[in-house]
């Protein structure tokens, strides 16, 4: 579907148009992340979750880096409409490959409920008892969640911030993207080999806390020097936190109810994402920005401390076990 939708781009008459394509795109995407992670945690053993998706974090880091690059190539060579429709066919393409994968769940399709208001009623209401009787999975996951939301507040600031404040070039800042590409590959690549040498828990802590640091380097910069070195900490290790979390999310949330939960934590995730960007914007408007981006940073940086105190916890290792001793409807 987001192939179909990409190859009408260059057909939009206007900026409206567009608009209600992406937004198409962005629903496309809510139905295949909830469906991939659940297949993933179908089909990979609980002891290779944590391989699995460090290898998933350097091919994305490595898409990072190539994509636009390959983009960028493209428009130069041709022009934006022949870009966007080879992009579309890749999109096309990659849904081809995976009618190849196996078929890891049997689907009885007449007991398949329609889709009505009480049926999502009664979803979210599986949810909310997860959440109930999860409390410590439900803090650690949408606590990570919150922190991540602090990170695209300032995210969106990004460009005015290191243009208008620190004062580079859209050169500088071109090649600052491309060196945080590259640190977030090469801290995926030592990820990959180093994985099953680190456990579950210190990946998490210290991806958390070495990114947020990076964040902090970044708010309190002056040079491009000095925000290079904020970037490339925060792009190592943010694999390491993607990761971490991610293997933590599969091993503790039965797989049965993955899906729903997931979609109900990305509707959360992105109703407090709306509200808390725009709202930094406004505050951006009334104070100055460096200081709006330091108090996000400073924040992030108490809240990750509190966050990784929750995960070391030595009552809770039992979560952050990684062989098959474990069953994910046991954990609570």
């Amino acid at each position: 579907m987001r192939g179909l939708f990409i190859c009408l781009i260059p057909y939009a008459p206007n900026m409206v148009v567009i608009y209600g394509i992406l937004v198409i795109l962005s629903v496309g995407k809510a139905f295949y992340n909830p469906a991939s992670m659940t297949y993933v945690a179908i089909l990979i053993p609980t002891e290779k979750r944590k391989r699995f998706n460090s290898v998933r974090s350097f091919v994305d880091s490595g898409a990072f880096i190539i994509g636009p690059a390959i983009g960028g190539a493209l428009i130069l060579s041709t022009s934006v409409e022949a870009t966007l429709w080879i992009n579309a066919v890749s999109f096309i393409f990659a849904a081809i490959l995976l009618l190849f994968l196996p078929e890891k769940e049997e689907i009885d399709k007449e007991a398949i409920p329609a889709l009505t208001i009480s049926q999502v009623v009664r979803d979210f209401t599986v949810v909310q008892k997860f959440m109930r009787e999860n409390k410590y999975v439900t803090f650690i996951y949408l606590g990570s969640i919150i922190i991540m939301i602090f990170s695209f507040a300032m995210d969106a600031q990004e460009v005015v911030f290191t243009q208008q404040v620190i004062g580079l070039s859209e050169l500088e800042y071109s090649l600052l993207i491309s060196i945080t590409g590259i640190g977030s590959l090469v801290g995926a690549m030592l990820l990959t080999i180093f994985s099953n040498k680190m456990s579950l828990r210190h990946m998490i802590v210290i991806g958390l806390i070495m990114w947020t640091v990076g964040y902090v380097i970044y708010a309190f910069s002056w040079s491009f020097a000095s925000i290079i070195v904020g970037f490339v900490i925060l792009g190592f290790f943010n694999v390491f936190l993607n990761a971490g979390i991610m293997t933590f999310y599969q091993n503790n949330v039965p797989i049965e109810v993955m899906g729903r939960i997931t979609s109900i934590y990305q509707l959360i995730q992105s109703a407090i994402q709306v509200i808390f960007i725009l709202a930094i914007g406004v505050v951006a408007d009334l104070v100055s920005l460096r200081m709006t981006i330091v108090t996000l940073a400073l924040v992030m940086l108490v809240a990750s401390i509190i966050f990784s105190v929750s995960v070391l916890k030595p009552d809770k290792q039992g979560f952050y076990r990684e062989d098959d001793g474990e069953s994910n409807l046991e954990v609570k």
